[in-house]
């Protein structure tokens, strides 16, 4: 039995069962870490050997007293660096919080620790998690898991790199440009962007406006995503726009016959978004597979204007991630400590007006009602996870794609939006591979709140592809 090649859920399973002992659960992945860490910079913060086999020791007493903390119990987890575990740094990726240590957990990371994980470090993000690259000033860049000369993507690269090469059982992140989505994608793993207000997000300065960011779930099998769900999920007085549905729901069967569902594939918008050669191709194999299954795949129009929506994204991300940026301005010098793009985000948002967001606010609520109506016809839509594949890991973004200038950085991952800016569901998962071997992840999007459902038909797809989904990272 090779501990760190098992599913979250069978090492649940066997933990439970006594089988293997917390104690071997933790030193096997810790001899993972020993071997794979030093090269792809996944982990980092990582807590002394000694205390965390201490801290196993402690869960394997719990058992033999017939105690159990929940479905985690001793599982090995690292929390992604944006968000906030006691008596761990949270330096999310600017020297500006190095020595920043919460003297108490975020929600999240609460909740996991209740279920019974131990954290041993946290994983890699970029700075203040702004661009789908990992990279930074402190701790430098992670490296993809399948090729170490490329992007691991982001912002929850670390965690996704993590995963796949086995370092870690489940992974947590967040997601608000595909953030979950694009590093699982390209990494080969599974990663899910809830529902807004599934995950609730706490502590955090405004509890009403900063709605398209969510915490969430990664996972090398869906039942691993939807059960760490069911640990994050769930109503909090302290988040009062959270889903009032208990996170139970996400720890059922996910076993469910799909043929008859209908996809509709959206492609790259009718040529608006440009895409690297072979994404499309890749995308198109895995939904053949859908098909087999019985679901009916129809290439569809998303029947609204992209620009319009790009547009009114724009606005909101501005209002958004320039404050978050500003919270530094009070310190000397502070410009000179941050990457240009987290400048730019803070430049933009100085000329932005109240009525500016209105007026976006109000196209964003048309959007949100005709995909409302897109799926009184489709059960789910379909896109790429990204519109490259992993780029060199010396790139800052991609300046340009088949000819295109992208006039932001972060405008090559346009293809993320459509389900962030309307609160949907969505599930990146593997799709294929380059013929350089570079992963590529399928964007299944949901109907609102239809989380369990998505993650049903993600189940369906994943036991249909074994043979794609069951291939590791060299040396792993």
């Amino acid at each position: 039995m090779v501990i760190p090649n098992m599913s979250a859920c069978e090492l649940s399973q066997a933990i439970h069962a006594r089988q293997v002992s917390c104690r071997e659960v933790m030193q096997a992945y810790l001899n993972q870490i020993h071997t794979h860490n030093p090269q792809s910079n996944a982990i980092v913060s990582m807590a002394q050997p000694d205390a965390l086999l201490a801290q196993a020791d402690a869960r394997d007493l719990q058992l033999a007293q017939g105690q159990s903390l929940g479905w985690m119990h001793g599982m090995p987890q690292a929390v992604k660096d944006l968000a906030h575990v006691a008596g761990f740094p949270t330096h999310m990726g600017s020297p500006l919080w190095r020595d920043f240590i919460p003297a108490q957990d975020g929600l999240m990371a609460a909740r996991m620790k209740a279920a019974g994980c131990i954290v041993i470090g946290k994983t890699n993000t970029p700075e203040f998690g702004l661009g789908s690259h990992t990279f930074n000033e402190v701790f430098g860049a992670t490296l993809n898991a399948w090729n170490p000369g490329k992007s691991a993507g982001g912002s929850s690269g670390g965690a996704a790199v993590a995963l796949a090469q086995r370092m870690l059982p489940v992974a947590d992140g967040s997601d608000f440009m595909g953030s979950l989505r694009n590093p699982a994608g390209w990494n080969h793993v599974f990663g899910m962007r809830p529902s807004q207000g599934r995950v609730p997000r706490a502590p955090s300065p405004d509890i009403y406006m900063s709605q398209l960011g969510t915490d969430g779930p990664m996972g090398r099998s869906v039942n691993d995503v939807a059960m760490l769900l069911s640990v994050q999920a769930g109503y909090d007085v302290c988040a009062p726009l959270s889903i009032a549905q208990d996170g139970h729901t996400f720890a059922q069967s996910l076993d469910h016959d799909p043929s008859g569902q209908r996809i509709a594939w959206l492609a790259d918008l009718n040529g608006y978004l440009p895409m690297e050669d072979g994404i499309l191709s890749v995308c198109e194999e895995a939904l053949n597979t859908f098909q087999n299954l019985g679901c009916a795949i129809e290439p569809s129009a998303l029947g609204m204007s992209p620009a319009l929506i790009w547009d009114a994204w724009l606005v909101w991300r501005k209002a958004l991630a320039g404050p978050h940026v500003a919270a530094m301005s009070h310190i000397p010098n502070w410009r000179d400590q941050v990457k240009p793009e987290a400048l730019w985000e803070y430049d933009q948002s100085l000329s932005l007006s109240g009525a500016q967001w209105m007026a976006a606010s109000v196209q964003r609520s048309a959007y949100y009602q005709h995909m409302v109506h897109l799926f009184e016809h489709f059960d789910v839509l379909a896109l790429p996870v990204s519109q490259v594949w992993p780029f060199d890991v010396q790139e800052r973004w991609p300046q340009s794609i088949q000819g295109r200038s992208m006039d932001t950085y972060h405008r090559w991952m346009e293809v993320v939006i459509y389900a962030t800016f309307a609160g949907l569901p969505s599930i990146s998962v593997p799709a294929g591979f380059s013929a350089q071997g570079l992963p590529m992840g399928l964007q299944l999007i949901g109907k609102p709140q239809g989380d369990f459902a998505l993650l049903q038909l993600a189940h369906a797809y994943e036991q249909a592809a074994q043979n794609l989904i069951q291939r590791r990272p060299p040396g792993v």
